[in-house]
């Protein structure tokens, strides 16, 4: 006898973030393509509606002898989120984000993460929890990359943080998920919208965010690294879109032993 009626489906809410819908669940980033063109053919093949770059090392007509970002991404059609790449204490990604806010006048959504040290590229919660704070004091709103702890997730959260980014794996790794567990937990936890944020290396990772219920994945290395960016982030758009539905369709529930698909109660022989 099916058991559906007795297990709800989850609720489809929107992407909201800053106030804003989106429809696009997938974010991507700016860095390692080839070159200006790639970058904007990518993103437009991805269908994502947020953008995110590195402050310090992207050209926003700051530069202009140099290919700016603008030039590929317009601001009128994206929605721009400055992060703090590259830095490794509180205050310098606190200035920064200021120095973004004076780059796209008065723009104050941000993606902040304070990095704890080279080789792992893991975030320093420490610092994080310092910056958050002072961010959203002074009128930022804060999008934050952080370690898959639950808890520390949930104080983000309470501190003001507008949406959760844990890491999947290690920025760059293309290892996928490795503690669906936590990934979970923050994500019955939160309030806000969560977002992957690291460590997906294809298609199936992607899939695998959204069918725990993730709000959104945001990602650059796994589009731009791969053979051919363009399909990649073409197949990352349906790997969101598909992760997304079957999250919504509620999964048949996991047994030890086979269960006939025509079963044979009610049959004559």
């Amino acid at each position: 006898m099916s058991d559906r009626s007795e297990r709800p489906l989850p609720e489809d809410k929107p992407l909201e973030i800053a106030g804003r819908v989106y429809q696009s669940r997938l974010l991507v980033g700016t860095g390692k393509y080839r070159d200006m063109a790639e970058t904007g053919h990518a993103i437009e093949a991805s269908g994502a509606e947020i953008v995110t770059f590195a402050v310090r090392r992207t050209n926003l007509g700051q530069n202009p002898d140099e290919p700016s970002l603008l030039d590929v991404v317009s601001p009128e059609r994206y929605t721009m989120l400055p992060n703090t790449a590259g830095c490794y204490t509180a205050k310098d990604a606190v200035r920064t984000c200021k120095l973004a806010r004076e780059l796209l006048d008065g723009h104050d959504l941000v993606k902040l993460e304070v990095l704890g040290e080279e080789k792992t590229l893991y975030p320093n919660m420490t610092e994080t929890l310092v910056a958050a704070e002072e961010l959203i004091r002074d009128g930022f709103k804060v999008m934050v990359y952080c370690s898959d702890d639950p808890l520390l997730a949930k104080r983000l959260e309470e501190m003001g943080c507008i949406a959760i980014m844990p890491l999947g794996a290690p920025i760059g790794s293309g290892l996928g998920i490795q503690n669906r567990y936590n990934i979970r937990l923050i994500v019955e936890n939160a309030n806000v919208p969560v977002l992957v944020d690291a460590g997906v290396g294809t298609a199936s990772d992607a899939t695998l965010a959204m069918e725990l219920g993730c709000d959104g994945v945001l990602m650059n290395t796994a589009i731009a690294q791969a053979q051919d960016p363009i399909r990649m982030a073409k197949a990352m758009r349906l790997a969101i879109e598909s992760g997304r539905d079957a999250y919504l369709a509620g999964r048949m529930p996991k047994k030890l032993y086979a269960s006939a698909s025509s079963p044979l109660d009610g049959t004559f022989f």
